[in-house]
């Protein structure tokens, strides 16, 4: 029987594994190697620690009300958007309203994670850590690692010939950048073009002589804001939008879905993306455009080599006077502390039982929780696998068999381990994987017994975002709340905006229960074949998360 349970790691998914472990009446001891909680949240000027952290400008590319742990919005006063400093409030309030830091034990680094003798009929583990040099060892029932997939900077140097042997300026990685005050009045190639790439492009052509961005994938460039101004998350992530990806043929949706994306600009034009490429990756970036537009940015292929001073691209042509190349390359994830039959069987997620549970462990009580890239929130997704995860711990939530599960991730598993620069390609749709974790845990809603039993909530849940509190309607963990929080996430969404208020006319709010109410017919459809049919994997209409 589980009861004390090892956390290793107090950023977002450790602090909501901590909860989790508490609302189950578990034990939980958190392990933080740094002096505070946040993980890479917490912004800092220091590179000395090795600590991966966000840049000082980044903002969130999802917003408040689709990011939140599900029974705490955040504060109806916060922007849609938010800065570092804000997402660590929030987690401060957090930990205080759920007295989570007593069972944080900060400045302790987790060594090694280790089967006992009597692992195959205990279950447990033996936990070594230190703490201001000094060793000590615990034995756990369970333990959850809440590391994230942030950890060992992706520099793949070899791959750009003469960056070592030639190349006389300067390189680093992407974690090292703070600011932009070292690349005043310099020329500077940002190799990778994810969310973090276009990014730091952006903010270096404010300083930077010249900016170039080279990149080997095809990309489409998405804005936070979408129609009439509201969140694109919010107005995307929906069920509606879900069921429509199902029905519809794959040739049709990718056509609306590229049609979409270039009704901003034409991404051929630019030399981003076409509508004819197979491979392609997401990014959210509302000045991008405007920089490559305004010559700001100039966008490169692939580096073919570097020399002395310049880089040659595989097309051909040469940037010489090249003074700092800014690698935004990705991160590795690695378990150092994990027993070696252990580590060795985790090359990706798609190694773990639906992204979370080594399935060749004879009792199943070690589960990594975040190792996850989701079309949307990856927070959200770490509380629903925590919830999931600490249910399996308690009793109330059962797994297959190992061989079942063995055979399960043995379907998904590629033959040969990728890259981090191939991360878009491990995404899954927020909705489907949120979905299936919730019915394993039981707290996914039913539109269909709601349509009969609350219309107003049904229909706010179908075709209104699909946002975390719907997991708190039903089941274990349920929140009086929920109900409240979904039918006035709009009214929170608008609040910070209302600094100066304007008349108008319109009542969007009469216009949007019209249409829900004549697309009731519809929303009965969806509930009766989401409920007959399996769900895909991927949702056009879904957002990239940073």
């Amino acid at each position: 029987m589980v009861r004390r349970v090892a956390v290793i790691g107090a950023g977002a998914g450790g602090l909501a594994s901590v909860k989790c472990c508490l609302e189950e009446g578990l034990e939980p001891t958190c392990f933080e190697s740094s002096e505070d909680i946040g993980g890479v949240w917490r912004y800092t000027d220091s590179r000395a620690s090795r600590r991966v952290s966000v840049y000082r400008s980044v903002i969130t590319n999802t917003s408040k009300e689709m990011s939140c742990f599900s029974d705490f919005p955040f504060p109806e006063d916060f922007p849609s958007y938010l800065s570092h400093s804000l997402v660590l409030e929030y987690f401060r309030m957090y930990a205080r309203h759920f007295d989570l830091l007593r069972h944080v034990r900060f400045q302790t680094t987790v060594l090694s994670v280790r089967k006992r003798p009597d692992f195959t009929s205990s279950g447990q583990w033996e936990v070594v850590t230190e703490t201001d040099g000094v060793h000590e060892s615990h034995v756990f029932d369970a333990v959850m690692v809440c590391t994230g997939h942030y950890q060992e900077p992706y520099l793949p140097l070899a791959s750009f010939p003469g960056i070592e042997s030639r190349f006389k300026g300067q390189h680093l990685h992407s974690w090292e950048y703070r600011d932009v005050q070292a690349f005043r009045g310099k020329r500077v190639l940002v190799v990778g073009i994810g969310n973090t790439g276009g990014d730091l492009s952006v903010e270096l052509s404010r300083v930077a002589a010249k900016v170039f961005l080279s990149t080997r994938s095809n990309t489409w460039v998405m804005s936070r804001i979408s129609d009439h101004g509201f969140p694109l998350d919010m107005v995307g992530t929906t069920r509606f939008n879900h069921l429509l990806e199902w029905l519809l043929p794959t040739a049709l949706t990718r056509r609306i879905r590229f049609r979409k994306f270039n009704s901003w600009f034409n991404h051929t034009n630019y030399g981003l993306a076409s509508s004819k490429s197979s491979k392609f990756k997401m990014i959210i970036n509302e000045e991008l455009p405007f920089c490559l537009l305004s010559g700001t940015v100039v966008l490169k292929p692939n580096v073919k080599e570097f020399t002395e001073s310049s880089a040659v691209f595989e097309d051909g042509t040469t940037e010489e006077n090249i003074d700092v190349v800014l690698f935004a390359t990705g991160y590795n994830f690695s378990f150092p502390f994990l027993e070696e039959s252990v580590r060795s069987t985790i090359d990706d997620n798609r190694s773990l039982y639906e992204r979370v549970f080594p399935p060749q462990l004879e009792k199943p009580t070690l589960a990594i929780i975040g190792l996850i890239q989701l079309t949307g929130s990856i927070m959200v997704g770490s509380e629903m696998q925590a919830r999931w995860v600490t249910g399996v711990f308690a009793g109330w939530n059962k797994l297959p068999p190992p061989r079942r599960m063995m055979a399960e991730v043995l379907k998904r598993k590629p033959p040969v381990k990728r890259n981090p620069y191939e991360r878009e390609n491990l995404k899954m749709s927020f909705i489907s994987y949120m979905d299936k974790i919730a019915v394993r845990a039981g707290v996914k809603p039913s539109v269909l017994r709601l349509l009969l039993t609350d219309p107003q909530l049904a229909l706010a849940i179908f075709f209104g975002p699909c946002s975390p509190y719907q997991y708190r309607l039903v089941g274990r963990g349920k929140w009086s709340g929920a109900r409240a929080a979904i039918l006035t996430q709009w009214q929170r969404t608008l609040k910070p905006l209302r600094t100066r208020v304007v008349g108008d006319n319109s009542n969007s709010c009469s216009g949007w229960c019209w249409m829900c109410l004549l697309a009731l017919p519809a929303a009965l459809t969806a509930g009766f074949l989401f409920s007959k049919y399996p769900q895909p994997g991927w949702s056009p209409w879904a957002l990239p998360q940073l």
